[in-house]
């Protein structure tokens, strides 16, 4: 495991708390402006696909800026529909307060975007993500709720002139389903969690994985839905557990290691949800960040984020060949790519090549700011919305 004790952890609030009035403002400050719609503020999709876009077009000089709004803010509806030029929905549910936000753009001759991040607008693939997502299939409530959410996700997007999403299998899904063109950006690396991984890939740049003794192979789970993944890798962890007593097992946020991996005691450590900005100090201290995914429809319109967010702090990244995976990943030369029986093989391969880890996570960290900083998604954010 590395040692960050040079890199503490820093104070962190979720910065897009705030007023409405403030919110207002950002949407005039500039001649052009995009307003960005989503139910409400979270750690997650919104933070990716709305709070980072809004942040880089705000960022620098330039007649195009941007704000964000919520259902609690659409008493000012018609200003915002009048001040912007266009608007992008955010993973946003389908019911009357949409509608009369999408007609009070269409009324001033304006388009409107949908920017989603997972394939949850199909209802023929319910079944799929019940399955996978490990939900108790015999809840009549759980289908009640996921047709619900699915048919009024489809509902919203098909109301829009065109759609946004992470990834192009995501995006072939979109264009099937409504008939829209679709462009892609990717998900990305804020100014915040890009500085304080820039400070966690420099104090391991003097360090050599293991070098206290113990490698550490890390799970990072954003949300409790990902039993069925992880499960895919248990049994190589025990395994090599069993065989290499330099190892241990990291796993953090919304899972369990489970009694198979439990009876090794202090060599397999638990860690609570982090916010984002610190989970990157977590993430830099373990040698190797597990991606393990089922192969389906649904998984494969996952984002690289878990890649490029351990390749910024120097972690080596082992991943099942998914769609996105395998392209974002070059086996051998930015990460490794494990399909479902190979897991504990290619650990191992992994970690045959310890001498290489400087390398190779070098590789991955040029990549990683090349393709998913936030400095380098301006015109490709202006071009998916047609405003280059």
């Amino acid at each position: 495991m590395f040692s960050l004790s040079t890199v503490p952890a820093v104070p962190h609030e979720d910065p897009w708390h705030l007023p409405l009035q403030e919110r207002m403002r950002l949407l005039a400050r500039r001649p052009r402006a995009v307003a960005y719609f989503y139910e409400q503020a979270d750690n997650s999709t919104f933070r990716y696909r709305v709070h980072n876009m809004v942040e880089v077009l705000n960022d620098g000089e330039g007649d195009i800026g941007a704000s964000y709004f919520f259902h609690a803010d659409l008493t000012r509806l018609e200003e915002i529909a009048q001040a912007a030029e266009l608007l992008v929905i955010g993973r946003t549910r389908y019911d009357h307060r949409v509608n009369r936000l999408v007609a009070a753009f269409r009324r001033r001759g304006k388009r409107v975007l949908f920017d989603v991040d997972d394939f949850v607008f199909d209802t023929d693939y319910v079944h799929l993500l019940v399955n996978t997502l490990d939900l108790d299939a015999d809840n009549p409530q759980v289908w009640n709720d996921w047709f619900a959410y699915l048919s009024r996700m489809g509902a919203a997007l098909k109301l829009c002139d065109g759609g946004i999403t992470t990834n192009e299998y995501l995006a072939a899904r979109m264009r099937a389903f409504a008939g829209i063109p679709v462009e892609v950006v990717p998900n990305f690396m804020n100014r915040e969690q890009l500085a304080l991984s820039e400070r966690v890939f420099e104090a391991k740049a003097t360090q050599s994985p293991g070098q206290d003794g113990l490698i550490h192979l890390g799970y990072f789970s954003g949300s409790p839905s990902h039993n069925r993944d992880f499960a895919m890798v248990v049994p190589a962890l025990e395994e090599l557990l069993e065989e290499d007593e330099r190892l241990g097992v990291v796993v953090v946020g919304y899972i369990e290691a489970g009694p198979r991996l439990e009876r090794f005691g202090s060599r397999v450590k638990r860690y609570p949800f982090q916010d984002y900005v610190n989970l990157q100090r977590l993430i830099g201290s373990v040698e190797f960040n597990l991606m393990p995914l089922q192969f389906n429809t649904f998984t494969d319109c996952k984002s690289e984020l878990k890649y490029f967010e351990a390749a910024a702090v120097g972690t080596l990244s082992i991943a099942s060949p998914s769609h996105v995976y395998a392209r974002a990943i070059d086996h051998g030369v930015t990460g490794f790519l494990s399909r479902s029986y190979e897991w504990a093989g290619v650990i191992r391969q992994a970690l045959g090549r310890l001498g290489e880890y400087r390398a190779i996570a070098a590789r991955a960290h040029a990549d990683a700011l090349g393709k998913y900083a936030w400095f380098t998604q301006r015109d490709v954010i202006l071009r998916a919305l047609g405003l280059r």
